[in-house]
């Protein structure tokens, strides 16, 4: 099969994979998605652990959206990934990996580490329902920290990124001008269990448009 370009491997802030020629920040997976190469197939998952990876990890290359391994998909940043329920890496990025564990416990009010199975299954739930549609719930913009996604009040199809007192849109080849948050209650997209790990001290990645740091 012709490698086609772009090819379908970006995910957008609602979790779905989409072909766009921008590039992203970071890589991950949720699992095998190509039947034959270059091709996704209809499942959007195969895992629950919903990874975000390093571009470039060791010596490791290997050619992209190959069948029988795992499918390589592309997020613009880390606040994006989180937004479409994926969770640092354990190997190739143990240290923030731990940061967010520890933050994702903190936040979630358990009293002991939970075990990366035990954080995939209340993301899956926080993320995806049984018709697998993303999950989104509603919160008053004041109780929610800098580094998640909403979406844009009287859209469906437009996402603002948190950021102090601003809110900033996003798209896959980076964001747009800020502009100053909305008010009252908004549609949040980051799943409820990593809201709950920001608010309580993980910092994502942020992609260099924002104008601000990681």
């Amino acid at each position: 099969m012709s490698r086609p370009s772009p090819l379908q491997n970006r995910i957008n802030p609602w979790g779905e994979i989409i072909a766009d020629p921008a590039r992203g920040m970071f890589l991950g997976n949720r699992g095998t998605l190509v039947d034959e190469p270059f091709n996704l197939a209809t499942r959007r998952w195969r895992l629950r652990a919903w990874i975000i990876c390093q571009l470039h990890y060791k010596d490791w290359w290997r050619p992209v959206m190959q069948s029988g391994v795992w499918t390589e998909l592309f997020f613009m940043d880390e606040a994006l990934a989180l937004a479409a329920g994926h969770r640092p890496c354990g190997l190739c990025r143990r240290e923030d990996y731990n940061s967010f564990i520890l933050a994702w416990q903190d936040g979630n009010g358990w009293r002991r580490r939970p075990k990366a199975v035990e954080v995939d299954d209340v993301m899956h739930r926080d993320r995806t329902r049984r018709d697998r549609s993303k999950v989104t719930y509603r919160e008053r913009i004041e109780e929610l920290p800098s580094g998640i996604m909403i979406i844009e009040p009287g859209t469906s199809d437009r996402a603002l990124l948190l950021c102090e007192d601003h809110a900033l849109p996003w798209s896959f080849s980076g964001y747009g001008k800020p502009r100053m948050r909305p008010t009252g209650e908004v549609e949040v997209l980051t799943p409820h269990s990593s809201v709950m790990a920001l608010r309580a001290g993980f910092r994502p990645q942020i992609h260099p448009s924002a104008g601000v740091g990681t």
